[in-house]
């Protein structure tokens, strides 16, 4: 697979990511604090400047009451569903 198209996946799975942050209502200042972590810590993985471990993923969704298998089943449904690249447009328009 090309770099690209894992730069690709990576955005799509931090968008799907802090969605499901948003739809549970939680701040990245409540999310941090139940992880253990500075806010800056948070947002570091949202914005791709800091990965996030398996273990943490696991912590992660157990703080927004989500299943880590049904998040990775959204990123594959996703990609599935965009052949054509729409979400990474709007991916990249909303950077601007």
């Amino acid at each position: 697979m090309e770099k690209d198209k894992y730069r690709y996946i990576e955005k799509v799975f931090l968008q799907l990511l802090r969605e499901e942050r948003e739809a549970a209502g939680i701040t990245q200042s409540d999310l941090s604090a139940a992880l253990g972590h500075y806010q800056s810590y948070v947002s570091k993985v949202e914005t791709g400047e800091r990965r996030i471990t398996a273990v943490g993923l696991l912590a992660w969704c157990e703080v927004l009451g989500i299943n880590a298998e049904d998040l990775v089943k959204k990123v594959r449904e996703t990609l599935d569903k965009d052949s054509d690249g729409e979400r990474l447009r709007q991916l990249k328009s909303s950077k601007k």
